[in-house]
């Protein structure tokens, strides 16, 4: 796994020496723009609208708008010292929490942690001290030039590092439009949905969901590339204009029952129709 972030990472008077790895990675199929007529690849160009010339990427130059059409202009020594002062300390974690008491919605980032030479021994103890208490640490770190929160958790057999989101980065529930502020269902339709909540309930294997999406894309375009008649895809199974909320609901629980419960008055019927022939 190609390293991404050298350092170190700090309990109390404990320090591991780490590298960060990756956890995640992007599999979304990437198309090009091309110029219709000749099928030829669009370039962007970045041009300045007063100069009214194309601007090379060294008279770029990074700022901050405060105001509408006034900026504070930012070098990049600037950046460079603030990355200095900040990378010399090694990321301390600076509590240790239930993992449940964080919600979701913080979490941004996944990357692996590996130790570095001679920290394998402090490794494993944390590894092990999270795992026994059944805690996860969090962190602050610098990552690419921006401070981030983070997660040290146990996945598996390695440590990870979970980049959260800071408060003020997550927007309010209550902002939310069109929310209803109170419950408006009745007994029998809360019932019939934790039925079929429980008949949809499975144990979590992520290897069942695929990007379908993806896969047929790529499908059509090896299917382009190869000069193949393109087949068109199925149906999907058109949706009944059930607008009735406790109809939907049973509609619901009766197509996801399993097989066995339907077959059985089948069975049932077969066996005294036997019997009457007998």
């Amino acid at each position: 796994m190609h390293t991404i972030w050298k350092g170190s990472i700090s309990f109390g008077l404990v320090n591991i020496p780490i590298k960060l790895h990756s956890a995640t990675e992007d599999k979304d199929i990437k198309l090009r723009t091309l110029h219709k007529k000749c099928h030829s690849p669009i370039k962007y160009e970045k041009t300045c609208p007063i100069c009214d010339e194309e601007v090379k990427q060294e008279e770029i130059v990074r700022a901050y708008e405060y105001t509408k059409g006034k900026f504070v202009i930012l070098e990049d020594e600037d950046f460079e010292k603030l990355k200095k002062e900040n990378e010399e300390k090694a990321v301390e974690i600076i509590d240790f929490v239930k993992m449940e008491e964080i919600d979701p919605v913080y979490y941004d980032r996944s990357y692996y942690m590996s130790p570095s030479d001679g920290g394998g021994k402090a490794y494993s103890l944390l590894r092990k001290a999270l795992l026994e208490s059944e805690k996860v640490g969090i962190a602050k770190i610098i990552i690419r030039s921006k401070e981030q929160m983070a997660v040290i958790r146990v996945y598996e057999n390695a440590l990870v590092m979970e980049t959260i989101h800071f408060p003020d980065e997550v927007r309010s529930a209550a902002d939310v439009p069109n929310v209803p502020a109170e419950d408006k269902v009745t007994e029998k339709e809360l019932d019939t949905a934790i039925m079929l909540i429980d008949q949809l309930t499975t144990t979590f294997d992520p290897g069942k969901y695929t990007d379908d999406y993806r896969t047929a894309l790529m499908e059509l375009i090896e299917s382009k590339r190869s000069g193949k008649e393109i087949v068109a895809p199925v149906e999907k199974e058109q949706k009944s204009n059930v607008t009735d909320l406790m109809a939907a609901l049973q509609a619901s629980i009766d197509k996801t029952k399993p097989k066995k419960e339907a077959e059985a008055p089948k069975k049932k019927r077969a066996t005294v129709k036997a019997k009457k022939q007998a």
